[in-house]
């Protein structure tokens, strides 16, 4: 029996609670994703592995299953602390290669950062990956130029929740996910 995932679907939630666990819970059900056995897995976009919105994919899951996961997540109690969680996809343009998705998350970053950060990543894993000559140290603009120009990584995005802790003896937590579905 092949586990290899046929669909994905990113959600991003943000939950709050004076409990650390029940914050996460929270931010689950921001994400509609609270329902399920979530397995962590690594970060590989499998080929042929097609992205569909978040409605249809959650239709196709059932309360209980095991679902693997790419996660990002982040939690924090420090009053008026800003919190952030993403996830990074770079896709490959042909689809018998695989891709990349990155993880990341931060204190006190900007949403907008962080979740170009993790693009960042995952377009640099798969450009090394697919052999594409790039300065590391580059902005990401330049670098994005490059992996366009070359032809040979379709798209990249991010998907990213952040958080401020409203209120003190509360936690907040943030998440972004990918959801595979086999």
């Amino acid at each position: 029996m092949s586990l290899i995932p046929k669909k994905v679907f990113f959600v991003k939630g943000v939950g709050f609670h004076v409990s650390k666990l029940t914050s996460f819970e929270q931010a689950l059900r921001d994400a509609g994703i609270e329902r399920f056995n979530l397995v962590k897995v690594s970060s590989i976009l499998p080929p042929y592995c097609i992205e569909i919105d978040k409605e249809k994919g959650l239709k196709q899951l059932r309360a209980g299953q095991i679902v693997f996961s790419v996660i990002s997540r982040i939690s924090s109690n420090e009053y008026n602390r800003l919190i952030c969680a993403s996830i990074g996809v770079a896709k490959p343009a042909n689809s018998d290669m695989y891709g990349y998705l990155s993880e990341h998350h931060s204190f006190g970053v900007k949403e907008e950062k962080v979740g170009d950060f993790a693009e960042d990543l995952a377009a640099e894993m798969l450009a090394t990956t697919l052999g594409i000559p790039f300065d590391p140290e580059a902005d990401y603009d330049a670098k994005r130029e490059i992996f366009k120009i070359n032809g040979k990584i379709i798209e990249t995005k991010n998907i990213t929740a952040s958080a401020i802790v409203r209120k003190e003896n509360e936690w907040a937590t943030a998440l972004a996910a990918a959801i595979f579905i086999l």
